[in-house]
């Protein structure tokens, strides 16, 4: 060992380990495992370290392992909570003799994958309206604290394991300690753990464990779906942390910072990690990542690289949130590729952009009526904004996961029955309900 700066080791020696190889550091008190980022030169290797480097000094031995990291995978792992090493953090038996796989692979041919040329309903009825899943594609969650993107993830998991019989892998990227406890236990208590893998890298470990995070869920999710199962959810929180920790390690190895102090290397490690997400002829793996907007700022460079790989995205308002307006997404700004009339259907198409120029025009109108009252707007317009506040209302609903906390029984929507119900919001067959009527319901009695 030549150098310790922090997290970043400087190991010398010959033959010279392959970038991506793992070496280990071992006494009677530590093993740490290091990964090689970067040659030096003809006899020494730069690493980073997964674990804290204290104890370890200059001159200490250091073992080539002769391979990349490898995580077990495949149905082992299937209800286990785990670390960035596959090793289990719920106390549970060790998966050592599981199939183990690499972590950074290359994706599958293209000759070998399938293109997402379907929507993937959830149940969700505001998500499959206005901003339908692509089967096997990437949807970006945007949004900020407290808007409910962990509730949202954890429906679509309990979506995945009801509807589809599917597996579901979380990883938790950055998460603080508190939230992946909570997460876990409800996730157990909702049912929905039996056929999900948890993967942790935690708020205060290095960045190389917070970085490696997704690539180790992403590796689980992959065998899983080679495995035969047809539908994988693969649920990220949060992508910006993975890009934050990049930027951690660009900056410890002293590459020189890009455009807003971020990594030279954004834009190929993001794409690293999207291209794997990928539809074969064993299955889907369809891709739910939450992502933080820095400053709410949509122009930002980490933002602009993510979107350029996703087929929709869900933006969550605290708008909406402080309405009770739950889930909270904002139906004018979030978008899908798929809501194309080409690939929902003529109906599908026609209902969806009823019910958005409804609520667009509403918010155009919202001014006005705070300040004037509804009784100033037009006949036509009076009618468009009681159409829409109770189409705004009817897309709230109930989930399974926090059922025990509402007291309310969760509702899952075919997709069928919410185009049938908006066409007779748009139709004036609900003029006479009340609000109140709509709000936090399933299915509108016919």
């Amino acid at each position: 060992m030549l150098a310790v700066r922090g997290t970043v080791v400087d190991v010398g020696g010959t033959p010279l380990p392959q970038i991506g190889h793992v070496l280990t550091v071992t006494t009677d008190d530590l093993s740490i495992t290091l990964v090689v980022v970067h040659h030096l030169s003809e006899n020494a290797v730069r690493t980073i370290s997964l674990q804290t480097s204290d104890g370890i000094a200059r001159g200490m031995s250091v073992q080539d392992t002769g391979a990349p990291l490898t995580v077990p995978a495949g149905e082992a792992c299937l209800g286990r909570l785990l670390n960035v090493l596959g090793a289990p953090l719920d106390g549970g038996p060790s998966l050592a003799n599981a199939p183990h796989r690499p972590v950074i692979a290359p994706p599958p041919p293209l000759v070998d994958t399938l293109p997402g040329k379907q929507i993937l309903p959830t149940g969700v009825k505001v998500i499959d309206l206005l901003c339908p899943f692509v089967r096997g594609g990437k949807t970006g969650l945007f949004g900020g604290a407290g808007v409910g993107k962990t509730v949202l993830m954890m429906e679509f998991m309990h979506a995945i394991s009801s509807m589809y019989q599917g597996a579901s892998v979380f990883a938790g990227v950055g998460e603080r300690i508190r939230e992946g406890h909570e997460l876990w236990h409800e996730m157990k208590e909702a049912g929905v753990m039996d056929r999900s893998v948890m993967v942790f890298g935690q708020m205060d470990e290095t960045p190389g464990v917070r970085y490696y995070t997704g690539y180790t869920a992403l590796t689980c999710a992959e065998s899983l779906r080679d495995a035969g199962h047809t539908e994988v959810l693969f649920l990220m929180d949060n992508l910006f942390r993975y890009i934050q920790a990049g930027t951690e390690i660009s900056g410890l190895l002293g590459r020189m910072p890009s455009t807003v102090g971020y990594q030279p290397t954004l834009v190929t490690e993001v794409a690293t990690l999207e291209e794997r997400i990928l539809s074969t002829s064993a299955g889907a793996i369809t891709a739910v990542q939450a992502v933080y907007v820095p400053a709410d700022d949509m122009s930002d460079p980490s933002i602009a690289a993510i979107q350029a790989h996703l087929d929709g995205v869900v933006v969550l308002s605290r708008e909406q949130a402080a309405k009770g307006i739950y889930p909270a997404v904002d139906p004018l700004t979030s978008n899908s590729r798929m809501m194309d009339v080409r690939m929902v259907g003529e109906r599908h198409y026609r209902v969806a952009s009823a019910v958005r120029e409804h609520l667009a025009r509403y918010k155009e109108l919202e001014d006005i009526i705070a300040m004037l009252g509804i009784e100033e707007l037009s006949p036509e317009d009076r009618l468009v904004v009681r159409r829409a506040r109770r189409l705004q209302r009817y897309l709230t609903q109930p989930f399974f996961v926090v059922a025990d906390h509402t007291g309310m029984a969760g509702e899952s929507v075919p997709l069928e029955v919410t185009l049938a119900d908006c066409e007779r919001f748009l139709n004036g067959a609900y003029d006479s309900l009340s609000e109140d009527a709509c709000y936090m319901k399933g299915a509108m009695p016919s």
